[in-house]
């Protein structure tokens, strides 16, 4: 424990001189004469008394303590890390594809809306890429941003926008520029997409792949559909640290998000213990004493006789 003003404790000897005064003050008793009869001296009353008398004192020395400041340091907690997740979803014409009972869109925005309601704390971005790609999500700690955007990202309606090709590169390009805007937290791009990308050929895909591990941004890919993660994909993937999946139906894709939180596990860190008030146990010790002080007046005090 430590005290804010811890000069304002010289004032104690204030309340300890007086509780020495109580002990050693004279009494001012007046001798009754009894024939024949011995007068007990008191002892036992007096000690009593003197300890209530005291009562005062304490009560003075903790309002002492109390302007004194007293404080003390909190427990330390454990805070959760900060993920920055960054999705990047694939709306070139192939997403239209039956997959499951719904397309491949239907399925893919199910299973980013199950990962980011299983990690709620995280904070989440949204790129939508075809030919070009767009920022529609700013990182967000709010889930609710992806359910009511869903109705209105499907491809049939954004293609006219961003064109009905598959341009990898240039959209993890972006998002790399979203997530380097956050300075707190680990950075993750969670790509989704079914088809190749023309702009990661003639060893493209490595130098995407050093630009993102040079900002500290580990890169997971799931390749929706037939066949596997092209390999330039699956290369930025092993560089920056993460890992590439395919899913061939709805129940491969929710196993493998399952799979990715499983492998980004939430990190906790414990935060520095902090200063704060300790006031409580003084003030309950300080109205214990002033209640007992007022109850006893009504029948403790000293008489001459």
């Amino acid at each position: 424990m430590t005290f804010g003003y811890w000069p304002v404790l010289l004032a104690l000897f204030i309340p300890l001189a007086l509780a020495v005064w109580v002990w050693v003050q004279p009494l001012g008793r007046v001798i009754v004469p009894q024939d024949y009869g011995r007068q007990a001296s008191g002892w036992a009353w007096r000690f009593w008394l003197n300890l209530w008398q005291m009562l005062p004192c304490l009560i003075l020395a903790l309002v002492v303590v109390l302007l004194a400041s007293p404080r003390q340091l909190s427990i330390p907690q454990s805070k959760r890390v900060l993920t920055n997740i960054e999705f990047c979803l694939d709306l070139s014409g192939s997403m239209t594809a039956q997959f499951g009972e719904g397309t491949r869109f239907d399925a893919a925005v199910a299973a980013i809306a199950k990962f980011v309601e299983q990690r709620a704390g995280d904070a989440y971005g949204l790129t939508l890429f075809g030919q070009s790609a767009i920022g529609w999500i700013p990182l967000t700690e709010d889930p609710s941003a992806f359910k009511r955007a869903a109705p209105f990202i499907r491809p049939e309606q954004m293609m006219s926008s961003i064109g009905g090709g598959t341009m990898i590169g240039g959209a993890l390009r972006q998002s790399r520029v979203h997530l380097e805007e956050r300075q707190e937290g680990d950075r993750m791009i969670l790509l989704v997409s079914d088809g190749e990308s023309a702009d990661l050929e003639n060893g493209q895909d490595e130098v995407v792949a050093r630009e993102l591990q040079r900002s500290g941004i580990v890169v997971y890919g799931v390749h929706i559909g037939e066949g596997e993660m092209p390999p330039e994909v699956a290369s930025i993937c092993t560089i920056t640290g993460g890992a590439s999946f395919s899913a061939g139906d709805e129940l491969g894709l929710r196993e493998v998000f399952a799979r990715i939180d499983q492998m980004q596990t939430v990190k906790m860190e414990q935060t520095v213990a902090d200063i704060q008030d300790f006031y409580w146990p003084f003030c309950v010790t300080g109205l214990v004493a002033l209640g007992g002080f007022v109850l006893s007046s009504f029948g403790w005090r000293y008489t001459p006789w």
